[in-house]
């Protein structure tokens, strides 16, 4: 416990020596890292541990917490290791088979809330490559009307999905179906949705730890230019709208460009972006010609 003030096996001890191996293996916020391992192995809440940091921790919650500290040292992402994340007002289930929910993309549901002048206007709704069905799921809990689709490769994915809409109180309005793109898809859609993969194959490798070790390739590799997935939604897309009707895809740094001209190729119009938090256009909304 070298530069640790508390003793032995209490939560403070557990903290400052998790604090510091976190802090050693390049963590950016080790000791909020360690308080919500700790938490979760004794299955209380972060503020729990402040009250009395001279707490002695079980034995049980001690083994528990290791487990998940040298997992966490591996840079395995904290959402496995936690088994959830929150995203928009949602907590929801990850596993290994999805992407996992990122806050820069809660700037697709604003992109796709704010274009249209009321959340009655979206009563169809479709989210191609859902993965974890995070976008669905938040239009979903802001559109009461509405009912929506969502459509993964994976089917580990298009299941984790349909939990997440039950255990969000969705369920009654979401379906969720293993498929390629729309290939299956009939019918036209108020809204259209898509985080697709979009990172350059080459760079792939390169991405932090939490990323390219553990999250599926599937969802991330775009192709050698990233952008393979957007020629096979702009080609789709024209086909999915319904009069009046939107698709919102989310981008990657410096693509909008591109995207706009596959998407004008195609007979869309490009109505609208958005910029993530961190500054970056990452929403995209098109329309009919």
């Amino acid at each position: 416990m070298s530069g640790c003030a508390d003793p032995g096996g209490s939560v403070g001890a557990y903290l400052c020596q998790a604090g510091q191996m976190l802090r050693a293996a390049g963590i950016e916020a080790p000791r909020q890292e360690a308080r919500m391992l700790l938490a979760h192995s004794l299955a209380c809440r972060e503020e729990d541990l402040l009250r009395d940091p001279r707490a002695a921790v079980p034995d049980e919650a001690a083994t528990r917490f290791g487990a998940l500290l040298r997992r966490r040292l591996a840079r395995e992402p904290m959402a496995h290791l936690l088994g959830q994340a929150g995203f928009w007002t949602l907590t929801l289930e990850t596993t290994p088979a999805t992407l996992i929910p990122r806050g820069d993309s809660e700037a697709i549901v604003e992109a796709a809330l704010a274009a249209f002048d009321s959340p009655a206007r979206i009563r169809r709704v479709l989210d191609l490559g859902t993965g974890t069905g995070a976008l669905l799921l938040a239009v979903l809990a802001e559109c009461p009307d509405a009912f929506g689709v969502g459509v993964d490769l994976s089917p580990e994915a298009a299941a984790l999905a349909a939990r997440n809409a039950a255990a969000n109180g969705l369920a009654d309005r979401a379906a969720f179906f293993c498929g390629h793109w729309a290939e299956a898809i009939g019918g036209r859609f108020d809204l259209v949705l898509s985080n697709p993969p979009y990172i350059e194959s080459a760079e792939v490798p390169r991405l932090m730890p939490e990323v390219a070790r553990f999250e599926p390739a599937l969802a991330l590799d775009g192709g050698a230019d990233g952008l393979d997935a957007y020629r096979v939604l702009a080609h789709a897309l024209p086909g999915l709208l319904a009069p009046g009707g939107r698709a919102v895809l989310e981008l990657g740094q410096g693509q909008r460009a591109a995207v706009e001209g596959l998407a004008l190729a195609a007979g869309l119009v490009p109505v609208a972006a958005r910029h993530d938090l961190g500054g970056i256009e990452r929403a995209l909304v098109l329309g009919e010609n």
